[in-house]
């Protein structure tokens, strides 16, 4: 396990490395020259760094408990590594919000006012169990907007990006978070159905995994002819074996993704704010320099939110009604 350890840090340490040109050339180039950066290189420098330590900390021994957990685990180990990933993934969506995120960016409860009043008003009016407000001080890192909700059952909680508020009216504003809300109250049962097939598709692959991991051939084919290292393993079939796989998963929780948006903007239609939404969207994808128009077959596969053209006549027949 020590050593599969090492190797991890390794390769992650490898692989940041290796992917830090791009992120520089991303942020430094790409999106200084379109206005929307907002960082200097040594903040930038300082959060790759603390990026890289607290996913060490929580990658490291959840791994280590992983392996541990196959190699005693016996026959039927693949059960045990189900129910401990689930546990693992139930905990980090959990703390991430409020131990996590505050590692990197400061979140404040939004201040009284209107606002907060509103979307108070609103999420009573559609039964959504709003239980706070933070706003992200996102704008030290850049000029995008952004917002979204995060919790479990009756305990749910909406973050703003602080650029966000400056830019959009509470009218635009009360809409997109209608926008957000929406799906999840109006489809709950499908939400909860996507949510059982993919811990579905969790059981599988371990299953798979311990049918494959006795294969020496598969190990012979990377070079590990006398031992077979249960990480190496994992990477093989999960990474190597499970592609094909993976990217048809992938284009499925793609389609998902875009008809919940569709729900979404459904359900602010159907609250009567078709013409605020159709405005917030156009606004939304001018101040952040989005493109409208894409190809239909690379969007499908590529695009987990449908384009802006395909929501604009999507809300159009309701904006003229």
């Amino acid at each position: 396990i020590t050593q599969s350890l090492v190797f991890l840090l390794l390769a992650t340490l490898f692989s940041a490395l290796t992917g830090l040109p791009w992120s520089l050339y991303n942020t430094f180039v790409i999106e200084e020259k379109h206005g929307f950066n907002q960082q200097t290189l040594g903040f930038f420098m300082k959060d790759a760094i603390k990026k890289f330590i607290v996913t060490q900390c929580i990658l490291l021994p959840v791994s280590s408990l992983l392996l541990y957990i196959i190699k005693i685990g016996g026959d039927y180990f693949f059960i045990y590594a189900w129910l401990f990933t689930l546990a693992v993934s139930l905990v980090l969506v959990t703390i991430y919000a409020d131990y996590i995120a505050p590692l990197f960016d400061k979140f404040t409860p939004l201040p009284e006012g209107k606002l907060k009043q509103e979307i108070e008003i609103m999420a009573k009016s559609i039964d959504f169990p709003l239980t706070k407000v933070y706003v992200v001080e996102g704008s030290k890192r850049s000029s995008h907007s952004n917002a979204y909700f995060y919790g479990f059952f009756k305990n749910k909680r909406i973050v703003l990006f602080d650029n966000l508020l400056e830019e959009y009216s509470v009218l635009n504003r009360d809409t997109w978070e209608e926008s957000g809300m929406g799906p999840r109250n109006d489809g709950e049962g499908d939400n909860e159905e996507i949510k059982a097939k993919v811990k579905v598709n969790s059981f599988l692959c371990f299953f798979l995994f311990a049918v494959l991991i006795g294969q020496k051939e598969l190990f012979a084919a990377f070079g590990f002819y006398d031992s077979h290292p249960t990480l190496i393993g994992l990477l093989i079939i999960f990474q190597f074996i499970f592609s094909p796989y993976n990217e048809v998963l992938s284009f499925c929780l793609t389609v998902l993704s875009r008809r919940f948006e569709f729900q979404a903007d459904a359900f602010a239609k159907k609250l009567g704010k078709a013409k605020d939404l159709y405005s917030a969207l156009i606004k939304l994808n001018k101040d952040n320099l989005g493109f409208p128009v894409s190809d239909w077959l690379f969007s499908m596969w590529h695009y987990s939110h449908p384009p802006l053209l395909e929501r604009l006549q999507a809300l159009e027949n309701s904006k003229q009604d």
